[in-house]
């Protein structure tokens, strides 16, 4: 039987403390887990940015796994890092370890696809720094309190950004809806289910019968 060590990362204290991100990336472990087998050994938690190679809980994490000879389990690869050399470097330390979202990459998948998150992310910076230096000679006041005004390439991309998270934590949360529904449970049971379970609505709030439904139907499930 595998024997796994999970890496739990968010990026803010905001989000550890309302549990954003945390509880969808543990339901994607948990239902991983749950198809291919496996015994859950410990779990470590870590808020910290993902530009940071500095993370004390992941060192944590990859040590257990050394002596336990455990897999590193992950929800999505990012969670990890997004920088090339840090995953060149976890390969390095002789673990395996796997990512939900890309099960079956190999070594040369996961460097191809850390090096395009790496990229997505430097291209983000570089966007926002145009924007920003484009927003000043403009005679935007910047920073603070008083920055009243924004340009429209920054207000597009933050709220691309956000319904893109909201797409994604949706998803996540869909197998666990399915799982009641087809367990008969009706949507108000469905709701206080996933309440039960700490799992949030994509604002971080609970679930309600309404919510539950507008999830289904924006999937189109006839459940």
């Amino acid at each position: 039987m595998k024997n796994y060590i999970v890496y739990l990362r968010v990026s803010t204290d905001k989000q550890g403390e309302h549990g954003h991100g945390i509880n969808a990336q543990r339901l994607a472990i948990s239902n991983y887990i749950s198809t291919q087998g496996g015994e859950l050994l410990e779990e470590y938690v870590e808020v910290e940015s993902g530009k940071r190679n500095d993370r004390p809980e992941l060192h944590k994490a990859i040590s257990r796994c050394q002596v336990s000879r455990a897999i590193l389990i992950i929800a999505k690869l990012d969670r990890l890092s997004r920088n090339v050399s840090f995953i060149a470097n976890l390969m390095d330390a002789g673990i395996d370890f796997v990512a939900c979202d890309n099960p079956f990459a190999t070594r040369l998948t996961i460097h191809i696809l850390a090096a395009i998150a790496e990229h997505e992310r430097e291209m983000i910076s570089r966007r926002t720094k145009e924007a920003l230096a484009a927003a000043k000679a403009k005679g935007v006041i910047l920073g603070g309190r008083r920055a009243t005004s924004i340009s429209d390439a920054m207000r597009l991309e933050s709220v691309a950004i956000r319904q893109k998270n909201a797409t994604d934590y949706r998803e996540r949360v869909l197998p666990a809806i399915l799982s009641c529904r087809k367990e008969g449970c009706s949507l108000n049971s469905t709701a206080i289910k996933l309440n039960e379970m700490k799992i949030y609505t994509v604002r971080g709030k609970k679930w309600t019968a309404m919510s539950v439904k507008r999830i289904l139907s924006q999937y189109g499930s006839n459940f």
